[in-house]
């Protein structure tokens, strides 16, 4: 690691119900809530009522009866986006996207001409604020995982440097959900064993982690519990997995029949990505949230990686008729898919008449129908008439 900090973590504070409020001045100053029949995003006064994501609408106006419920505008906070990595990049070319709302920023061969790490997480700030006019929190630290804590501990609308020789106090005191990787699931056995702050973690020797989380979670835990992170930086670091979910509204009653077609417009929609990045997947996972909030994920890898929809679609059907019982049981509240094992398409897809074509060949000129006259402008029969769901912005593939 460098002798100080160097890494930023940039993050948007709500960055959803900023924009709303950036853009609609009665907004500001109250609680506000971005979504439809889900909260997909709350203002930090929202959030003062207990009102977060993926809360159900009703229950979030229960806790909150004064908040705005405003529809989301995607098309608005992709354009925000933008805005905002085009200052991140304007400070250093070392920027590393996380998701929409934020990123790594690499900083150490700046002092000369830019100051000091701490000076310019300062104007990055105010330069945020200023050309896209909502609030950004950075946290600075030596590694990658510690500048992302920082800026945890930081929100909203903070700032926060850990010192190198400060590493271990700031950490240490910190609860164990504060270590990437630790869920309800993991929180739940290291609490069971009063492990309780970042520090309990640290006093366990790696052995006994890995006893009582399994190989690979107690190695990561034990080593970010030192805040060993030798991950730099990188620029233009390809997705190694492409996914989506749709949100179905809460205590939602969804029959085998509308949960297929669900899947299948899932699975359209994130087929066509993956091709459109040039990349192939052997691996389908199908992700469920239900009524009481848990979740559980299936998944299944194919004898090849492929972009073809059909192929895909089996694999994530065969999945969800294997969820289908617990669905029943225990209702549905969204579904979601992610492909996985990416790697590159290096073949080239010849498009034939549809008569007697295949499954890759109806894909590509369905692909470029979609290019040359809208991705609403074809789809698939089975989907006429249902809505599509929300587009989030994303980042490219």
């Amino acid at each position: 690691m460098a002798g100080e900090a160097t890494i930023l973590h940039a993050d948007a504070d709500s960055f959803y119900a900023s924009v709303e409020q950036r853009d609609d001045p009665g907004l500001r100053g109250k609680p506000v809530i971005v979504g439809g029949g889900v909260v997909l995003a709350a203002s930090y006064e929202a959030k003062a009522f207990g009102v977060v994501t993926p809360m159900g609408e009703t229950r979030a106006r229960r806790l909150c009866p004064d908040a705005i419920v405003v529809r989301p505008r995607m098309e608005a906070y992709s354009e925000a986006s933008a805005a905002m990595f085009e200052v991140f990049r304007d400070t250093t070319p070392l920027v590393e996207p996380l998701s929409i709302d934020e990123a790594f920023l690499d900083v150490g061969g700046l002092r000369r001409i830019a100051g000091s790490p701490p000076d310019i997480a300062a104007r990055l700030r105010v330069e945020v604020r200023e050309r896209v006019g909502i609030p950004v929190t950075v946290g600075v630290a030596r590694t990658k995982f510690l500048a992302k804590v920082a800026s945890g501990v930081a929100k909203p609308d903070g700032l926060l440097v850990v010192p190198p020789d400060q590493e271990r106090t700031f950490l240490h005191a910190l609860p164990v959900e504060r270590l990437w990787g630790v869920g309800p699931v993991t929180s739940r056995k290291l609490r069971q064993r009063s492990l309780v702050t970042v520090a309990d973690v640290a006093h366990l020797d790696e052995d006994e982690l890995v006893r009582i989380l399994g190989r690979a979670a107690g190695r990561h835990l034990h080593a970010l519990a030192h805040n060993r992170d030798p991950r730099p930086v990188e620029v233009g670091r390809r997705r190694r997995s492409i996914g989506t979910q749709r949100a179905l509204g809460w205590r939602a009653r969804r029959t085998p029949d509308l949960l297929a077609t669900d899947l299948l417009a899932l699975v359209d929609r994130l087929a066509r990505r993956l091709r459109a990045a040039n990349r192939v997947a052997r691996t389908v996972t199908l992700r469920l949230r239900f009524d009481d909030l848990s979740r559980a994920t299936r998944s299944r890898t194919l004898p090849e990686a492929t972009g073809e929809t059909a192929a895909l679609l089996d694999a994530a059907r065969i999945l969800l008729t294997e969820a289908l019982p617990t669905i029943r049981e225990r209702g549905i509240t969204l579904i979601g898919l992610t492909f996985t094992n990416l790697s590159k398409d290096d073949a080239v897809q010849l498009a034939l008449p549809f008569e007697g074509a295949s499954s890759a060949a109806i894909d590509s000129a369905l692909d470029g129908l979609r290019d040359r006259f809208g991705s609403s402008a074809v789809t698939r029969g089975a989907l006429v008439g249902k809505r599509e769901g929300l587009r989030v912005p994303l980042l490219p593939d």
